[in-house]
């Protein structure tokens, strides 16, 4: 399976053009994206969209072009099944899609094992800055990880540097997006 995900920034090149190069099963959005950015997204009706909302987003876009909100949900798909986790570590007091370290391993808890995860934030220790708590990961996705261990985690929001980048947790692979990435996955 070939997914298309975008998160942080839009993609580089028009999203239709990437269709053409790449056999996409499935796109996904991370997060902290605006409307006006993947507006594409709307003409695109044969292909799933999935999503979870990023700290910096309206948290108003998907209904309108097309894509599932993922935030605490499960979807098959072709026989793997997608799951999602919104928003980043609270770090003020806000409307936006932020939750508390206790929040987020609350809400997690009983979340049913996916196939795929998607989240705006990484866990806890993984691609993030734990000092910083803009940037810190969710510690309810890493007792996920840990004790689900989903085959795949695709996250954006933070910035690690590439000789830094955490790609596995236990036996899931944690893949970060920045912009867009075409990522094969096996079922």
């Amino acid at each position: 399976m070939q997914i298309l995900a975008i998160a942080d920034r839009p993609p580089d090149q028009p999203i239709k053009t990437i269709l053409l190069k790449h056999a996409i099963d499935v796109i996904v959005t991370l997060g902290d994206l605006e409307q006006q950015q993947i507006y594409e997204l709307e003409q695109i009706t044969d292909i799933p969209k999935l999503g979870v909302y990023g700290n910096h987003c309206s948290g108003m876009y998907m209904t309108e072009l097309g894509i599932e909100n993922m935030h605490l949900r499960t979807l098959e798909i072709d026989g793997v099944t997608f799951g999602g986790f919104e928003g980043c570590v609270r770090y003020k007091n806000t409307s936006a899609k932020m939750y508390t370290q206790e929040e987020s391993i609350e809400l997690l808890r009983d979340f049913s094992r996916v196939d795929v995860m998607l989240c705006h934030a990484p866990p806890f220790g993984v691609n993030d800055e734990p000092d910083d708590s803009v940037h810190a990961g969710y510690k309810g996705l890493r007792e996920y990880v840990e004790q689900k261990a989903p085959g795949y985690l695709l996250h954006g929001h933070t910035y690690p540097k590439e000789d830094a980048l955490v790609t596995q947790l236990g036996s899931t692979q944690i893949v970060y997006v920045f912009g867009s990435k075409v990522i094969t996955i096996s079922k």
